[in-house]
């Protein structure tokens, strides 16, 4: 199915907020990466080390998570190169420009989130069930 291209205008608009949203993550990696790793765990009571502990496997989980969003991000930019950004992965249709402002790394249009979704829960419900 043919789809509308987007405009240059378009274009620049996404590239100069996935570009953005890239280059904060970026920083924000840089200053989390280090906080608190370097404190020595002597001298601390349990309830510290556990709280420390916790802070630091939650910190790894955000790292984990900015860094799946920065590899989501550096692949919408280069859809946005090879002309295929805003188009479903699933179905080839355009993607509202209403869904990719909200959601710039969408990669499904609306329809085709709601049935994996929709998947998903079924697969949780009955993990047997093929």
């Amino acid at each position: 199915m043919p789809h509308k291209a987007l405009t240059q205008e378009q274009k620049a608009y996404f590239k100069h907020l996935l570009s953005q949203t890239l280059e904060e993550l970026v920083k924000e990696a840089g200053g989390t990466a280090t906080s608190g790793d370097a404190l020595d765990d002597q001298g601390r009571d349990l309830i510290d080390q556990a709280s420390l502990e916790t802070n630091r496997i939650l910190s790894f989980r955000i790292r984990e998570r900015d860094g799946r969003l920065a590899q989501k991000i550096k692949s919408a930019l280069s859809k946005l190169e090879d002309g295929t950004f805003g188009i479903c992965e699933e179905c080839g249709t355009p993607i509202p420009e209403k869904r990719l402002r909200a959601r710039p790394i969408a990669v499904l249009c609306i329809e085709c989130k709601e049935k994996q979704e929709n998947e998903e829960r079924i697969k949780e419900a009955d993990p047997d069930r093929i």
